[in-house]
């Protein structure tokens, strides 16, 4: 590999972020629900078997972190994944099985 730097420190600090946010279980598991299918609290909280405190509190994090974003529907808050870069992760991943949908890649040097 040559000596250039693919990605600047910055950009390689924004990513990293990101992607700490995203790696508790539970703020995943959200995230492949609402990539799935955009949902409410309610929904989510009765699809993961957690309280609507501890889903609220997650989704607030993804939230103020600029990754999912809330649109009100009557009086449903409906939550959609508004980080392209998330939201490429979340796709490439089979919810079914856990499994990457990508199983291989090349890196060239």
């Amino acid at each position: 590999m040559s000596d250039r730097q693919l990605c600047s420190d910055s950009a390689i600090q924004h990513y990293a972020e990101r992607l700490k946010v995203c790696g508790h279980p539970i703020r995943l598991k959200l995230l492949c629900m609402i990539e799935k299918e955009n949902a409410c609290v309610t929904e989510l909280w009765r699809c993961l078997n957690q309280s609507q405190p501890v889903i609220s509190q997650h989704l607030a994090v993804l939230k103020e972190k600029g990754i999912v974003e809330a649109r009100i529907e009557g009086n449903k808050r409906i939550y959609s994944i508004c980080d392209p870069f998330i939201r490429s992760i979340v796709r490439s991943l089979d919810v079914g099985t856990g499994q990457p949908v990508i199983t291989t890649f090349e890196i060239n040097e």
